[in-house]
């Protein structure tokens, strides 16, 4: 999500308070706002109030926007402080901190790996793939998804990810890494018991 596929925005206009400018704003942008959303918090009216509590947060603080960094990172920066002011009182404000990887430390091999290249194409695209990586996606640290939700899936660059997160770049990779590896064992003890099913489906009966 980059400003060149909204060019017409203009900062400036948005900076001197001008409604119909940030119409567009939110016009260009809220799709991509509740996708996110969405995807970090799996409800649908969290992905709401994250897409309300962005816009709402992005109106009141336009006059700060220095345009240092782009606007689709500053508005990404704040619909992903939304998410985990969310996330935090779920956990009853538990420090999310507490949950974040040690990102010095050494990053852990996968237990379980599976070759699923011997599945056809329409197995590996069907709905129940599809789901699986959903729920395996659910199931990593909010930190680890939320660096591979915006670099993975939403294709925002190593550079944009960690202005975002206020990381280095090498924490970036590092936690990308690490979701990667974590979703990989996933997938791998998914594919497994798929794979023991096909077998066991073309086995000729004794």
């Amino acid at each position: 999500m980059t400003e060149t596929k909204n060019p017409e925005i203009s900062i400036e206009a948005l900076r001197a308070g001008d409604r119909a400018e940030f119409a567009r704003l939110v016009d260009a942008y809220s799709a991509s706002i509740y996708r996110l959303g969405l995807k970090l918090l799996g409800n649908q009216q969290d992905a709401e109030d994250v897409l309300q509590n962005t816009f709402l947060s992005a109106l009141t603080h336009l006059a700060d926007f220095e345009g240092r960094s782009s606007l689709s990172t500053w508005l990404y920066r704040i619909a992903s402080n939304e998410a985990l002011m969310l996330l935090r009182r779920r956990k009853n404000a538990v420090n999310l901190d507490d949950f974040y990887p040690d990102d010095a430390g050494e990053t852990p091999l996968p237990e379980v790996f599976v070759d699923w290249s011997a599945l056809p194409e329409d197995e590996l695209l069907s709905g129940e793939a599809k789901a699986a990586l959903d729920a395996a996606v659910k199931k990593l640290p909010e930190p680890l998804r939320m660096v591979f939700i915006l670099r993975d899936i939403e294709g925002i660059s190593i550079r944009e990810t960690a202005e975002i997160l206020r990381l280095t770049e090498t924490n970036v990779k590092t936690r990308l890494l690490r979701a990667r590896m974590f979703l990989r064992e996933q997938l791998s003890a998914y594919y497994r018991e798929r794979l023991t099913r096909e077998e066991t489906h073309e086995r000729p009966s004794p």
